[in-house]
């Protein structure tokens, strides 16, 4: 858990991903489309993968991915950042988290 978590602190944005997950997708190409580049771990190719998958679910993300960082705090998945999206919050949260530059 304390790798996720480390991971997840390294960057104004982490996102926790497989390669064959069109979610995990979808919520990159959203957060890039505010301009964003997030650090993006693939689960499924990282020689560390299966921990990482274990610790999120061990963290409450139900599925484990996608798996989304903002600002160093876990902040979900992809209902969560869709919530925010819709609310017009996102943007704001990565404006907080140094992620783009308005």
């Amino acid at each position: 858990m304390d790798m996720v978590m480390k991971l997840g602190a390294s960057s104004g944005v982490v996102i926790f991903t497989k390669s064959s997950c069109c979610i995990s997708h979808s919520i990159e190409t959203l957060i890039r489309s505010f301009g964003a580049n997030p650090t993006v771990y693939e689960l499924d190719t990282h020689p560390n993968g299966k921990q990482m998958e274990k610790a999120l679910i061990e963290l409450g993300c139900h599925p484990s991915v996608p798996a989304i960082f903002i600002g160093k705090e876990l902040v979900g998945g992809a209902n969560e950042i869709m919530s925010l999206n819709v609310r017009g919050k996102l943007k704001q949260l990565l404006i907080r988290a140094n992620a783009i530059w308005v």
